[in-house]
């Protein structure tokens, strides 16, 4: 069974045109579902804003905050994810 994780990594290189022919069938059915369907315009607006050059107009409220802290719970390399801020949460950017 795929995780969603996994749907996610397998819709976005579908977008990207990079997805093995082995996967497509379970990645087009993922796409029937509300969260893989919100995956893929997801992928589509930042690939969309990436070939723009110019900064996205439309973000949600709040967008940068939510994205600072996710980018903050992210585990590096290497190390566990409470050794990359010392052991303490990581602050949000306002």
């Amino acid at each position: 069974m795929e995780t969603p994780t996994r749907l996610q990594e397998h819709i976005s290189a579908m977008v990207d045109n990079e997805l093995p022919a082995c996967e497509l069938e379970l990645t087009m059915a993922a796409l029937s579902e509300p969260e893989g369907l919100a995956a893929w315009r997801m992928y589509h607006f930042v690939g969309d804003a990436l070939r723009a050059h110019q900064p996205a107009t439309d973000l949600s409220p709040g967008f940068a905050a939510r994205l600072a802290e996710r980018l903050a719970a992210e585990e590096l390399p290497g190390r566990p994810a409470d050794a990359a801020h010392g052991g303490q949460p990581a602050e949000t950017v306002p």
